[in-house]
């Protein structure tokens, strides 16, 4: 018979079926089984966070920093400006909305951590950098190897990169599901899991709302900018909207994204050169969804939420996530380091956030790809050649 492979997202929505099915079934004893498991599974997280953060944000920064000079510097700047806009465009609607969506729900504290679920013994793994530490050795090491001739470092930190995304696509991603099972046993069992699952039905709703207005508005600046109907200019990218919602990957639909891009008018070199590019430093959408979830998390936790706090994460998350494609959990996996040394979540609530990311993941990523066609848009136009060089490139353009 032949093998049923499930993917990721399904395998979490299990979990947290059955967590809350059987939250009022299993007996305390079975719990604590799964609550030791969680224990054990939230320090290995713990040890493992700085390092994902070096394998994986040094190797990305050395190959950004290489390129074709004011070109890259522009593309990066527009991206990453546009990255963080998008963040505190999320904090700004839900410190609006959220309040009233989840004043029905008590104190979140009392659900992650619930009183008599205590695990049967704990392991501590002290990690061997904190995440703080780990950013800024990572921005020193890719910047120095970006801008130096140091082959070796960067072979050896390109093989440090094969190490940690092996070791996440094996030691960590298959075991997020059965975290995320016991995570909702544990809050099934308090009695809150349904109530927090009602609020974040109510946050996606308004994630959505927030990536169509996303859109709308980078290609309405993109359209003003060189002039063409952006109504227009967004259907043309459609195609590598829903590519990407079908693949939930931003570098498989590159091809479809760079197809369409050359379609809305935009020069070869430039597109070939802006849509890769993008993909991997372009994290609008999931940027967005990130900061909705930790803003409703913070305000269900009580924890400090201000505006500058979240800008200081905001930012943070922006630089971080240039790590994400490619890697198994992505952005939310990328963001792990933010979330634990900006905003103080622990290894519960990061498992929340990493349950509520892979729920709405495509919808991040086919942000994220569209978006991308509306900065190239406004590159072309920022560094279009004078007249004579542009009809001397219309004269030897291949005919279709």
């Amino acid at each position: 018979m032949k093998k049923i492979k499930l993917g990721l997202l399904p395998r979490v929505i299990i979990a947290i079926a059955l967590g809350i099915a059987l939250g009022n079934v299993l007996s305390l004893p079975v719990v604590r089984v799964f609550v030791t498991f969680n224990a054990v599974f939230s320090q290995f997280l713990n040890f493992v966070i700085p390092l994902i953060i070096i394998g994986l944000v040094t190797p990305a920064i050395a190959d950004i920093g290489k390129g074709a000079g004011k070109l890259l510097l522009a593309t990066v700047a527009i991206a990453y400006a546009d990255t963080v806009l998008t963040g505190v465009l999320s904090y700004g609607v839900g410190t609006s909305l959220f309040p009233s969506m989840i004043s029905s729900v008590s104190d979140f504290s009392s659900v992650v951590k619930p009183e008599g679920t205590a695990p049967y013994f704990e392991i501590t793994i002290p990690p061997m950098a904190d995440v703080m530490s780990a950013l800024v050795f990572s921005f020193l090491m890719g910047l120095c190897i970006a801008y130096s001739n140091t082959p070796t470092l960067k072979n050896a930190f390109m093989e440090l990169k094969e190490v940690i995304t092996k070791t996440i696509a094996v030691a960590v991603v298959p075991l997020l599901p059965l975290f995320i099972f016991g995570i909702f046993l544990d809050m099934t069992m308090k009695g809150d899991a349904m109530r927090i699952m009602t609020v974040f039905a109510k946050i996606i709703v308004v994630i959505f709302a927030l990536h169509i207005f996303v859109l709308l508005y980078q290609y309405v600046i993109a359209g003003a900018i060189v002039r063409r109907n952006p109504l227009r200019l967004l259907i043309n990218m459609l195609p590598a909207y829903f590519t990407a919602l079908g693949t939930s990957s931003s570098a498989a639909t590159i091809p479809v994204s760079l197809r369409q891009t050359l379609k809305n008018g935009v020069r070869n070199d430039i597109a070939s050169f802006v849509v890769p590019l993008c993909a991997t430093i372009h994290m609008s959408g999931s940027t967005l969804k990130i900061t909705a979830c930790a803003l409703t998390l913070c305000m269900l936790e009580g924890i400090p939420h201000s505006l500058p706090v979240f800008i200081h994460f905001i930012m943070m998350l922006g630089i971080v996530m240039v790590a994400a494609p490619g890697v198994p959990g992505g952005s939310i996996m990328a963001a792990l380091g933010p979330l634990a040394s900006i905003l103080g979540f622990n290894t519960e609530q990061q498992a929340l956030m990493i349950a509520l990311y892979i729920a709405m993941d495509s919808f991040g990523t086919a942000c994220n790809v569209t978006g991308d066609g509306a900065i190239a848009l406004v590159i072309d136009k920022m560094f279009k050649p004078n007249r004579k060089v542009a009809a001397t490139a219309a004269d030897n353009a291949p005919a279709e």
